[in-house]
């Protein structure tokens, strides 16, 4: 939906006075990413692991506007570096691995071998995935393909985690069987789609 012409125009109606507001009193752009991932992280942590995905999720979804945020203050600051993508990027990396284990934590507490496995399995290949990109990239490779990117893999956790939380059984355990499945799917696109290229 944010990627058509009238969303994004209302979306930037109410980020972009808030970004003038920050900037106003001093904040960077850096800091907002920063306490952004700080959010989600810590609730992701605290409510997770106990099983309570409405409040977490509910939570996190405040923290999920410094995404918007930091990049709309750093455009209004002129700042094209690296930097910011490398600091939103890595960051990105840290709110996935606590989210993920979190889940798995909540996994190994209440739930079978196999949603454990299966949790275990979106975790480690969510990384996996990010890694095979950024490294094929690193070698002048193309690594943009796979039908399981990081926005899908949060959706497909999250929203069946969120219906779990208002008491819809079995929802988040299948999500995560299938989440598990497109994330192995992905990683061999990657592997396959790098090894195309590497052989041409």
């Amino acid at each position: 939906m944010l990627n058509q012409t009238n969303a994004r125009t209302a979306v930037a109606k109410v980020v972009e006075p808030v970004a003038r507001g920050l900037l106003k009193i001093g904040v960077s752009p850096d800091a907002v990413t920063v306490i952004g991932t700080v959010g989600v992280s810590a609730s992701a942590a605290y409510f997770f692991p106990r099983g309570d995905f409405v409040p977490g999720i509910l939570i996190m979804v405040l923290f999920v506007f410094s995404d918007m945020l930091d990049g709309t203050m750093a455009r209004m600051q002129n700042r094209t570096g690296v930097w910011g993508a490398f600091l939103d990027s890595s960051l990105d990396r840290v709110a996935d691995g606590v989210i993920f284990g979190s889940v798995l934590i909540w996994a190994v507490r209440t739930q079978s071998v196999w949603v454990q496995a299966a949790a275990f399995v979106c975790l480690v290949g969510g990384f996996l995935i990010s890694y095979a990109r950024a490294r094929a990239e690193s070698v002048g490779l193309d690594c943009k393909v796979g039908i399981a990117e990081r926005t899908e893999r949060l959706l497909i956790l999250l929203v069946p985690a969120f219906i779990y939380g208002l008491g819809v059984p079995y929802i988040l355990p299948a999500a995560l069987f299938v989440l598990a499945v497109l994330v192995l799917i992905t990683v061999w696109q990657r592997f396959a789609h790098v090894y195309r290229q590497a052989n041409a």
